[in-house]
């Protein structure tokens, strides 16, 4: 079995989502008075050991119960917070769950049930010890939540969540920042792509500038003997209106 106390074993860090597991201890008892009822459960009065170091006290532990149920029920009226679902401890959310294996054992074994009570009445301190050094820790975080379970073997396990945004702030802000810069990227796009048709409007409109200057104009070129022939043949050709053939700028007829 392993011990929940508040000190030494509360000075372990919380850490979000991290499973903490205790030391073994065995309960001491130094001293006991049996009272028998007619129920069939004993009372015992034995020392617990107390989150300060060396100091004990007194406390009424009973066994021998008929069944979980009813045992539960007795625990339950010390320490609300068992098997109950969530409870508030320091503004936390805190839920403490014993094993039913573990009951079993605990309810006809003193030193067991001494064991399981004396770790049921250290949470409370524990869960403050474990507040308060949370928001030492950087950032200064605050614990949102807090789970102690008791397995069949009575190993402890304790698990925590902690935030350094508890009332959203930070998020909202990280949300903003980022809804901002996908803004700024789409219209960064936005203005790219309005540049790049743009620039293909322009080399469009230069092409069908180009197009409407050269229309209907064409380039003959005739190459021969003598000055006179080739007049002749330019002559011939331009008066004929067969141009046909010239409508390919740099046409080239040899004479």
């Amino acid at each position: 079995m392993q011990r929940f106390d508040g000190n030494p074993y509360c000075k372990v860090p919380i850490r979000n989502v991290e499973a903490i597991n205790f030391r073994k201890a065995k309960v001491i008892c130094m001293s006991m008075e049996i009272n028998n009822t007619n129920s069939g459960v004993t009372s015992q009065i034995m020392d617990l050991k107390t989150s300060t170091p060396g100091v004990t006290r007194k406390e009424e532990i009973k066994t021998g119960f008929k069944n979980t149920n009813d045992y539960s029920k007795y625990l339950q009226e010390k320490y609300s917070y068992m098997n109950t679902g969530k409870t508030s401890m320091q503004g936390v959310p805190v839920t403490v769950s014993v094993s039913g294996a573990f009951l079993k054992k605990c309810m006809d074994n003193p030193e067991k049930a001494a064991y399981l009570e004396e770790n049921l009445a250290a949470i409370p301190e524990c869960i403050k010890r474990s507040v308060e050094y949370t928001k030492t820790m950087p950032g200064s975080p605050v614990m949102t939540y807090c789970n102690v379970s008791f397995d069949e073997n009575g190993n402890i396990t304790m698990t925590s969540g902690c935030t350094n945004d508890p009332d959203g702030k930070i998020a909202r802000e990280n949300a903003q920042r980022k809804a901002q810069e996908k803004k700024a990227a789409e219209e960064k796009a936005a203005k790219r792509r309005a540049e790049k048709k743009e620039a293909e409007e322009k080399i469009a409109e230069k092409r069908a500038e180009k197009a409407a200057e050269s229309a209907g104009k064409f380039e003959l070129t005739f190459t021969g003997s003598s000055v006179e022939s080739i007049t002749q043949i330019m002559t011939e050709r331009m008066m004929s209106g067969n141009t046909s053939t010239a409508m390919i700028s740099g046409f080239d007829m040899k004479v």
